[in-house]
C-alpha cells in the first residue's frame, strides 16, 4: 500500500500534466466540434511550435513562455492559412479528403522537420526548470504550476470567445449546421479556417508550456496527440468542457499508473481507460457519439 505522502504528490503532478494534456486536446476538439474530422496533422503541428519556441530560446534568447506572445497569433494565421489556401481547396468539399489531406500534411511536415534538423533530441536549459513549489505536503515543479494557471485561464477565455462574441456565435453556428449558417450569410470556409487557426494556436501555447521540462526531436508531438485523441474520446467529441476535464483526469491516471506500474508503463493506463470509454460510453462525458 503506498502511503499519502507519496500519493497525494502524484495526484497533483498528474492534474499539473493533465493541463497540458487538455490544451493539446482542446485544440483537436475544437477542430472536430466544427469541421467534422480528425486533423491528423496535430502532432506535426505540435512539433513544429516546440521547435519554433526552441529557437527563439536558443538564437534569440527568449524564454518560452515570453515566446508564446508572438507564437501564439503567428500560428493561429498559420493554421488559418493552412485550411483556407491547402486543406480546403484540396478537400474540395468531401470531409473523408480532409482527412487525408491532413494525413499527407503530417507526413510532409515530419519528413520536412527530419531532413532539416535530423533526429537529435534538443531541450532548452532554464533557470527555473528544477524549481518547485512547496506545499509543505508536496513539492510541485514551478514549470507545471504555470502551465496549470495558463491552461484554466486559457480555456476561460475559449469558453468566452466561443459563447460571448460574434466569432464565436458563427462557428457554434456552423458546427451546428452547416447548410443553415450558409443561408443566414455566415462564411463558412472563413469559419472553417478561423477554427483550424484557434486549434493551431492553442498548439503554439502548449508548445511554449511544455519546452521548460521537455525536449523536442522530429516525432515529438505525436505522442502527446495520442493521449489528446484519448482524451477528446473520453470527454465526447467536440466538448471543450469534456476536454478540460477529460485531460486532468488522464494526467492523474498516468501519473498513478506510473507510481504503481513503474514510469516506463503509465501510459497503460491511459489506453486501458481509451479502450472501456470506447466500449461502455462511446459517447464519452459530454459529447456526441464518438
Amino acid at each position: 500500500m503506498i502511503s499519502s505522502t507519496i500519493l497525494i504528490p502524484a495526484v497533483l503532478n498528474g492534474l499539473m500534466m493533465g493541463a497540458v494534456y487538455a490544451l493539446v486536446a482542446l485544440g483537436l476538439t475544437l477542430i472536430y466540434g466544427v469541421l467534422h474530422i480528425i486533423n491528423f496533422a496535430h502532432g506535426a503541428l505540435l512539433t513544429v511550435a516546440m521547435f519554433a519556441a526552441y529557437f527563439a530560446h536558443s538564437l534569440l534568447g527568449v524564454d518560452p513562455y515570453a515566446a508564446a506572445v508572438v507564437l501564439t497569433p503567428l500560428f493561429f494565421g498559420l493554421g488559418y492559412a493552412l485550411h483556407r489556401f491547402v486543406i480546403g481547396p484540396a478537400a474540395h468539399g468531401e470531409e473523408r479528403n480532409v482527412l487525408l489531406v491532413t494525413l499527407g500534411l503530417a507526413v510532409v511536415i515530419e519528413n520536412g522537420l527530419l531532413y532539416a534538423f535530423r533526429a537529435d533530441t534538443r531541450t532548452v536549459n532554464l533557470d527555473y526548470a528544477f524549481n518547485v513549489v512547496d506545499l509543505g505536503f508536496a513539492f510541485i515543479p514551478v514549470p507545471r504550476v504555470i502551465a496549470f494557471v495558463v491552461v484554466l485561464i486559457l480555456a476561460l477565455i475559449l469558453w468566452a470567445i466561443l459563447s460571448l462574441t460574434d466569432t464565436g456565435k458563427a462557428i457554434r453556428a456552423v458546427a451546428k449546421e452547416k447548410l443553415g449558417a450558409e443561408l443566414t450569410g455566415i462564411d463558412v470556409a472563413h469559419i472553417y479556417a478561423v477554427t483550424f487557426g484557434l486549434g493551431t494556436a492553442c498548439l503554439a501555447i502548449a508548445a511554449c508550456l511544455l519546452m521548460p521540462t521537455y525536449y523536442v526531436n522530429p516525432h515529438a508531438g505525436n505522442a502527446f496527440v495520442l493521449i489528446a485523441f484519448t482524451i477528446v474520446v473520453l470527454g465526447g467529441m467536440g466538448s471543450v468542457a469534456g476536454a478540460l476535464l477529460g485531460g486532468l483526469f488522464i494526467g492523474v491516471v498516468e501519473s498513478l499508473s506510473g507510481l504503481y506500474l513503474g514510469e516506463s508503463l503509465g501510459q497503460i493506463g491511459i489506453f486501458v481507460i481509451f479502450i472501456l470509454v470506447l466500449l461502455l460510453r462511446p459517447s464519452g462525458l459530454f459529447g456526441e457519439r464518438a
